[in-house]
């Protein structure tokens, strides 16, 4: 009877892949997150609005507020995007903890 013979064990292309997956939505969840504070604190700040820094920053944050961008309407200008925008950020930061642990359940 012959022996069966086993390659020895080689890391396959799968755990590279997760890690890259999970490096990529590591970081594009934290740079999101990072967007909507940075507009925080220009915005409580008091930077100047027609600044072209602050209109991107302003842009992108609205773009990635989805439906907190007007979730809550106080009259004061500042305390609405620090509320709305600070709440997106805290939903980011979740929804990329839960996406991790996902791709490194599944990987």
């Amino acid at each position: 009877m012959a022996a069966h013979r086993t390659e020895p064990d080689r890391p396959g292309a799968r755990p590279r892949v997760v890690a890259a997956v999970a490096g990529v939505l590591g970081w594009a969840g934290a740079l999101v997150a990072a967007v909507l504070v940075a507009d925080v604190l220009l915005t409580v700040g008091g930077a100047n609005p027609a600044n072209s820094i602050t209109t991107t920053v302003a842009t992108w944050a609205d773009r990635f507020a989805l439906g907190f961008r007007d979730l809550f309407t106080p009259a004061d200008a500042k305390l609405r995007v620090l509320v709305n925008h600070g709440l997106a950020a805290l939903f980011w930061l979740v929804v990329r903890s839960l996406a991790l642990r996902l791709v490194r359940l599944l990987g």
